[in-house]
């Protein structure tokens, strides 16, 4: 069996812009492989309702998951929740146990719940909130779609309330060799290995270190007995 599908969904104008790096993709890569889930597609849209719910309903119908990041703080420029509902054509408003976190959020700390606050606890209709333990406001699940925080420590937090609720495949295991001759050498060898192993993802990443010209091929497989095999000869074919 293939292992479940995810796509990635970017929203922000300060990440086109080049103003803020996005630091999300690479944790969440790294998160799904762990448990058997395949990243597939990333796409970055700006603060557009047009392009997010076309974005949502395109990755909704494409993939077994997407994860959004970005758009659900406080301020008028915070869409993502609303354009996610109107991707599902579902109603949003303030939802009561919603409101009851951030209220409780708020008390303890001596500040009011206010209009710009009290933004965060709308939820579309039907979809169940994730847990956010560090700033309080939920995230939210509707369907097969994820939505959470830009913040990186907060979506990384509601990235830890969701994966346990997803149900994986095999985890992706990976071997990496270091050849140090330039890809023009060793593009013909690794084709032929690659038409061996076609049930590994084999890659080469060029590198020039001390004026010497080089690769790293990095293999994935689930099979670990492939993945030796295949990396042997890889190794037997370029010795140090």
């Amino acid at each position: 069996m293939p292992n479940p599908t995810a796509a990635m969904l970017v929203i922000g104008d300060e990440i086109l812009s080049g103003r803020t790096r996005d630091a999300n993709m690479h944790y969440l890569a790294g998160e799904v492989t762990k448990v058997g889930i395949d990243l597939r597609e990333v796409r970055v849209v700006s603060d557009d309702p047009a392009a997010i719910v076309a974005a949502v309903r395109a990755l909704s119908a494409g993939y077994d998951h997407v994860f959004t990041s970005g758009g659900i703080g406080p301020t008028h420029d915070d869409i993502t929740a609303e354009n996610v509902a109107a991707a599902f054509d579902r109603p949003i408003s303030v939802r009561e146990d919603a409101r009851a976190i951030l209220a409780a959020h708020y008390d303890a700390r001596g500040q009011e719940l206010n209009a710009a606050r009290l933004r965060m606890a709308r939820i579309p209709d039907g979809a169940s909130l994730i847990d956010n333990p560090i700033s309080a406001a939920p995230g939210f699940t509707i369907e097969n779609v994820h939505v959470m925080a830009g913040v990186p420590s907060i979506f990384q937090a509601m990235l830890a309330s969701v994966l346990p609720t997803l149900t994986g495949g095999a985890p992706i295991l990976s071997q990496t060799l270091e050849i140090r001759r330039g890809e023009g050498d060793i593009a013909g060898p690794l084709s032929d290995l690659a038409g061996r192993y076609p049930d590994l993802s084999i890659g080469s990443y060029p590198f020039i270190r001390d004026g010497c010209y080089g690769a790293q091929i990095v293999m994935r497989g689930q099979d670990g007995a492939r993945l030796d095999a295949a990396m042997a000869e890889l190794a037997g074919m370029f010795p140090a």
